[in-house]
C-alpha cells in the first residue's frame, strides 16, 4: 500500500514554537520549572538519554575507560590554577557556600565552584595516581551534570544552566599516544551519533575558538531546522598544559621524568536529544529511532460492532508475540477511537504501529504502519516478529539517510562575502575558501553575521579558490553558520 511523507514545514518555518510544543506533547521535557535555565526531563526524554548514556558508556569502557564519579565542587584556588582555563570559564561559574542564618554568624568560608567541566576537579587526583610509565594510559569517564551560568537567552535542551553529559579524561606517555586517542574518541562519538541517525560535521575549531587550555579542539556540529548548528560533542587535545599546572609527572621507561599528555572530551546528552527530535521530527511530532524509542511498537485494535471480543483477544495475542523482544504497548482503551489512538501515538514518536481488525483476524495477519513514511502493509502473523525487526531496522536507516540529505542541502558554497551573508540569513551552513590566516577567519564573523565553526577534521578539503576575505590562494574550506 502507498504511503506519504509527513510534512515538515512547521519545524523549518516556526522551529521555536514547534520544538517547545513537541517537548511537552511528546513528554520529553518541561521548560516551566521556576528557575531560569533549568528544566525537568520527562519520562520519554529521560528514557532516550538513558539509552544513549548506556551505549556511550559501553563503548568507552570497551576502549578501557574506567567509570568513576568525582565531586561536584572545586575550591576557587584549584579552579584558578590554570590561568587560560579560568579565563575561559570564570564568567560562567556558579559558586556555592553555607547559607548564613544569623547576623552574628562568623564570616562564611570561601565559596566553592560548581563544576562547569571537571579538569580542575579530576587532575589533582591524577597527580596522586600517576607516578610511573606503567600507570599510563589512564582513561576515566563519568556521566554527570555540569553547571554553567548561561547569560544569553536560555533554550530548552540547547542552552541550559544544568547540562547532563558524559566527560572522559585521559593521560598518556607521549604526544603520539594522545593523538591516537583523539582518533579513538572521535570514532566512539561518531558511532553513537550514526546509530541515532544524526547528521553532523566534524570540524577542527579555529585556534581563537578552542577549549580554554587546549592545544586544539574538534567538535561535532549537527544541523538544525532553524539554520543554527547544534554542537553535540567535542574532543580536546590538552597537550601538557594541565599536567604542568597540576604536577602530573611520570617516570619514563628509559629514565627521567616527563609531564603526561592529556585529552578531555564531552558528549552532551541534552543536545543529542535535541538533535534527535529536531532532525527526525515532522509536523506531527518526534520520530524516535527504534533503538532509543521509549515505545517501539503500539498495537491498536480496530473493533467492529459485534466482533469486538475476537478483535481484542487477537490484539492481545499479537501483543504477547511481540512483548518478549520489543518495547510494545497494547492500546485497548475502549472509549477512544482508533483514529484518536493513531494521532496520540504519532505525537509521541512511536516508530511502528500494528493495526488489528476483523479482516486481520480472519486472515491471521496484521497491518504494519510506519511512522516515518505512513506506509502500510499486511504481514502474516507467523512472520510478525521477523518482519517487525526488519521494518524497525529499515526505519532507522531511512531516518539516517533523510537526515544526511538535509545536511547536504543545508551546506552551500559561498564565493563572496555578500553571497555568504545572504545564505546565512537563509539558514544555510556556508562553506568558504580560506587562506589559513587567523585574521581572515576572525573577520568572517562580522562580515557574515555568523560563527566560524572550523574546517573538516575527517576530510582533507584542499581549496582551489582564492580566500573569500583577502583573495590570496586558499588552503582549505571553513564552515560558517549561526550556532547555539
Amino acid at each position: 500500500m502507498g504511503g506519504f511523507i509527513a510534512k515538515e514545514s512547521e519545524k523549518f518555518e516556526r522551529f521555536s514554537d514547534w520544538f517547545d510544543n513537541v517537548l511537552l506533547t511528546a513528554r520529553i521535557a518541561d521548560n516551566r520549572y521556576p528557575v531560569k535555565g533549568f528544566i525537568v526531563y520527562l519520562e520519554n526524554g529521560w528514557f532516550v538519554i538513558e539509552r544513549v548514556r548506556r551505549r556511550l558508556e559501553e563503548l568507552l569502557e570497551e576502549d578501557g575507560h574506567l567509570p568513576m564519579y568525582y565531586p561536584l565542587v572545586a575550591t576557587l584556588e584549584n579552579f584558578s590554577r590554570e590561568a587560560e582555563h579560568i579565563k575561559g570559564f570564570m564568567g560562567e561559574v556558579f559558586a556555592v557556600g553555607k547559607l548564613r542564618t544569623g547576623e552574628n554568624e562568623a564570616q562564611q568560608e570561601t565559596p566553592l565552584i560548581l563544576r562547569p567541566t571537571s579538569e580542575t576537579i579530576m587532575y589533582p587526583m591524577f597527580a596522586l595516581w600517576i607516578s610511573n610509565h606503567s600507570d599510563l594510559p589512564l582513561k576515566v569517564h563519568q556521566s554527570c551534570a555540569v553547571y554553567r551560568y548561561e547569560t544569553k537567552a536560555t533554550r530548552a535542551l540547547y542552552r541550559v544552566r544544568e547540562i547532563p553529559w558524559n566527560e572522559a579524561h585521559t593521560a598518556h606517555a607521549s604526544r603520539g599516544e594522545a593523538e591516537e586517542q583523539v582518533r579513538k574518541a572521535v570514532e566512539i562519538y561518531r558511532k553513537v551519533l550514526d546509530e541515532l541517525g544524526i547528521a553532523y560535521l566534524i570540524l577542527r575549531r579555529p585556534d581563537f575558538d578552542k577549549f580554554a587550555g587546549a592545544e586544539y579542539s574538534i567538535a561535532f556540529d549537527a544541523w538544525n531546522p532553524d539554520g543554527k548548528v547544534n554542537q553535540v560533542a567535542t574532543v580536546h587535545n590538552l597537550g601538557t598544559n594541565f599536567s604542568r599546572v597540576f604536577g602530573i609527572v611520570f617516570e619514563k621507561r628509559e629514565g627521567g621524568k616527563e609531564y603526561a599528555w592529556q585529552l578531555c572530551y564531552g558528549f552532551g546528552y541534552s543536545r543529542v536529544l535535541a538533535a534527535v527530535i529536531a532532525q527526525h521530527g515532522d509536523d506531527l511530532g518526534p520520530i524516535f529511532p527504534p533503538w532509543v524509542a521509549p515505545i517501539q511498537i503500539v498495537v491498536v485494535p480496530i473493533p467492529y460492532k459485534g466482533r469486538e471480543a475476537e478483535v481484542y483477544e487477537y490484539a492481545k495475542r499479537v501483543y504477547g508475540l511481540l512483548r518478549p523482544g520489543f518495547r510494545v504497548r497494547l492500546d485497548d482503551r475502549e472509549d477512544v477511537t482508533p483514529g484518536e489512538k493513531y494521532y496520540y501515538w504519532e505525537r509521541r514518536g512511536v516508530p511502528l504501529r500494528v493495526e488489528v481488525g476483523p479482516r486481520d483476524v480472519e486472515k491471521s495477519a496484521v497491518v504494519l504502519a510506519r511512522r516515518d513514511t505512513g506506509e502500510k502493509f499486511s504481514v502474516p502473523i507467523e512472520m510478525l516478529r521477523e518482519e517487525v525487526a526488519k521494518v524497525l531496522e529499515d526505519i532507522a536507516r531511512s531516518l539516517s539517510e533523510r537526515s544526511k540529505r538535509r545536511l547536504s542541502e543545508q551546506i552551500v558554497d559561498a564565493p563572496s562575502l555578500e553571497e555568504g551573508a545572504r545564505n546565512v540569513e537563509l539558514g544555510k551552513i556556508c562553506r568558504v575558501s580560506w587562506c589559513g590566516s587567523e585574521e581572515c577567519a576572525l573577520s568572517l564573523k562580522s562580515s557574515l553575521g555568523a560563527e566560524v565553526r572550523g574546517y573538516r577534521y575527517d576530510v582533507d578539503e584542499k581549496s582551489d579558490r582564492p580566500c573569500i576575505v583577502c583573495g590570496s590562494p586558499g588552503k582549505t574550506y571553513l564552515y560558517v553558520s549561526r550556532a547555539y
